[in-house]
């Protein structure tokens, strides 16, 4: 009787220390809100402000001026700046050759007539229209007959109004013109009404008989060779889900490119924060079986919604790095402005969140980013309170190391983890005195690894101490920014499919360190870093430092992983005992089927190697470059495929999403 009273006691003690934990955390939570919620109201009234408004002009030029210094302040001395601008001279020069230069010739257009596949599907193109200007439906359809692939039919809904009956006419001239070469590849049906994008698309598929199907807006151009290429790898990969990179242009010119997007391979994580396949999406007919193409509820992001239905059920998708879709951009197009089609951002909000549901995913919020309205910021729920077990290795620089730990301890919200320091041939007095104050603190304990440094050997000494269920891996010279931190990290390393997860460090001036590890990238052509030394604002090549996505590794410098993962895969290699060893143990997480995801929503300061040196004397930079062999060789066969991540027409000289020269 007396004991239970004892443990009653003691749980109504645990139960009075967590409530006031969570109270504290509320308060810290509440004040927060309510900063926001007065910064917002300030912000609002001075949007609203006459002046303001008045002024607009004004500042953009001033930000365009702003921009324009900051990308030169990272050019360093005038020699810098002029190589800069002579780059992007060149790369302007570059861009022409993803125009019609960039078309077959003759004698490569006849070869390309005459290839004949293993396998010749049929590829039925699904056109809706809807009052399409002359000039933009005479475009469209050219480009289709233009094809140097000729098994295509052509399938085109119309539901047009009266005041566009020309629509129907136009289509009936190439439909003569076809069958005057004893074609007959066009089809056209008159709709009795116009049934929106998704009703016009539908009807489209009732006329298509294709082993394949594509899809392609009534105001946009295909590049010659686009069905080429996509039969090509139909039969060399068994595609079964093709898409390729793609601009928009205007003024009716190809030539005239606003945003060339070059696109990773398939990247789910990348996929569910934005449609960046979209155009110009083909795929077996047999992915339909026993589902829709398009759903009228999702009209205005019909296409992400398709995009990630079918990609699901999909044996192969595959990216074909090349330039063939051509996005219009005119007044009342998405290319021009997503506010054209204000409905089209709850359209895809809803699409991504019904996609999450069917695989499981419980409690999520999808929220748009400064990036744009539908590039999406996705959190998903915490299951549990795992314990996260942080590695940090130190020799001496006892500032460092105390700022490093005291704004864990300070700043995290997530509570149930602790701190395992490996001490490591420190000589500095400081450095004991502070182990002994750590004694003090229940979440911190300090091991000593004996013996020459060795990054990964002293983080796996760290790990075979550690009590928690995951890893994280933290260097000494970093400093929390996000109070979430951890949280961020952990609701993607909770996935199953998912192995590490890193975040967005940061140097001091709040220029980027790290954005996630590109493989082959730098002179050495191991890996880099993306947006290298880019300001904290920049939003990214086509945003992506604004989403989270899957990269082929992130740094060792914050990293978090399952401990069960860590353990399978041998923790980190030995033999790399400074350098690429945190690429090496993504990549090998990677070669187990798993993803590995950066998020810029988990923002730490790296001091970046103020620890223990650069590697910029005689003797670093000899081990440094046995180390690249190494990994040189071990990787071979993977960096020979390329960063599936990172598009094969960027350069692999700059960190920037450059274009190769």
């Amino acid at each position: 009787m007396e004991q239970n009273l004892e443990q009653e006691i003691d749980y109504r003690k645990a139960y009075e220390q967590e409530h006031l934990r969570n109270a504290d955390l509320a308060g810290r939570v509440a004040d927060l809100e309510a900063r926001c919620d007065d910064l917002n109201f300030k912000l609002s009234r001075i949007k609203n402000n006459p002046l303001w408004k008045m002024s607009a002009p004004l500042r953009r030029g001033m930000h365009f001026v702003i921009r324009q210094r900051d990308r030169l302040k990272n050019c360093g001395n005038l020699r810098g700046v002029l190589a800069k601008l002579k780059y992007k001279k060149i790369e302007r020069q570059a861009m022409e050759n993803y125009g019609t230069k960039s078309f077959p010739d003759e004698a490569e257009a006849k070869k390309q007539r005459e290839c004949v596949f293993p396998y010749m599907p049929k590829i039925s193109i699904l056109v809706p229209l809807y009052n399409t200007p002359e000039e933009f439906l005479r475009e469209m359809i050219e480009s289709v007959t233009g094809q140097t692939y000729e098994n295509w039919e052509l399938c085109l809904a119309d539901g047009s109004d009266s005041e566009h009956a020309y629509v129907a006419e136009i289509v009936k001239e190439y439909q003569y013109r076809d069958k005057e070469l004893q074609k007959d590849r066009i089809l056209y049906r008159k709709l009795e009404q116009n049934e929106g994008i998704s009703g016009n698309t539908n009807q489209c598929l009732t006329m298509a008989t294709g082993e394949f199907i594509g899809l392609f807006d009534h105001d946009d151009v295909l590049h010659p060779s686009a069905l080429y290429e996509y039969v090509k790898v139909i039969n060399e990969k068994q595609a079964d889900y093709i898409y390729c990179d793609e601009t928009t242009f205007k003024s009716g010119n190809i030539n005239h490119m606003l945003t060339m997007h070059f696109k990773p391979d398939y990247a789910i994580d990348n996929l569910r924060a934005n449609n960046y396949i979209c155009h110009f999406s083909v795929f077996a007919r047999e992915l339909l079986d026993g589902t829709e193409l398009f759903r009228s509820k999702f009209d205005g992001s019909q296409d992400h919604d398709m995009i990630l239905r079918l990609t699901d059920r999909a044996k192969n998708v595959v990216h074909v790095p090349k330039l063939l879709y051509y996005w219009r951009s005119h007044p009342g197009s998405v290319a021009a402005d997503i506010g054209a089609k204000p409905y089209a951002i709850e359209a895809a909000r809803g699409a991504v969140a019904d996609h999450l549901k069917r695989h499981g995913f419980e409690h999520f919020q999808i929220t748009s980013t400064r990036a744009f309205e539908t590039i999406f910021k996705i959190r998903y729920q915490i299951i549990g309170s795992p314990k996260i077990s942080i590695i940090i290795a130190n020799k001496d620089h006892v500032a460092d190391l105390k700022r490093c730990i005291t704004s864990i301890l300070e700043k995290s919200t997530y509570e149930n983890f602790e701190m395992i320091v490996v001490e490591n041939n420190s000589t500095e007095k400081e450095t004991f005195d502070y182990y002994k104050e750590l004694s003090e603190e229940e979440k911190v304990k300090v091991i000593t690894y004996e013996g020459a440094f060795n990054y990964s050997a002293v983080n796996n000494l760290g790990v075979s101490h550690a009590s928690g269920e995951y890893i994280l891996l933290l260097n000494n010279d970093t400093q929390v920014i996000t109070v979430n931190w951890m949280e961020e990290l952990l609701m993607y390393a909770q996935r199953e499919d998912v192995g590490a997860v890193g975040g967005k460090l940061y140097y001091a001036d709040k220029t980027i360190q790290h954005a996630g590890v590109v493989l082959g990238l730098g002179a050495h052509r191991t890996a880099g870093h993306s947006h290298y030394k880019q300001h904290r604002e920049n939003l990214g090549y086509m945003g992506r430092l604004c989403y989270a996505q899957n990269v082929s590794a992130v740094t060792g410098a914050c990293l978090l992983v399952k401990k069960s993962l860590f353990d399978e895969v041998g923790g980190l290699e030995e033999s790399f005992a400074i350098s690429l060893n945190d690429v090496d143990f993504c990549l090998k997480l990677r070669e187990k089927g798993y993803l590995n995801v950066f998020t810029p929503f988990a923002e730490l300061y790296h001091f970046e190697s103020i620890s223990r040196g650069l590697d910029d004397n005689g003797e670093k930079a000899e081990r440094y470059n046995r180390e690249s062999e190494q990994f040189r060789s071990k990787w071979r066969e993977v960096l020979e495929a390329g960063d599936p991540y990172y598009n094969p027409n960027f350069s692999l000289d700059r960190s920037d999403f450059a274009l190769k020269i």
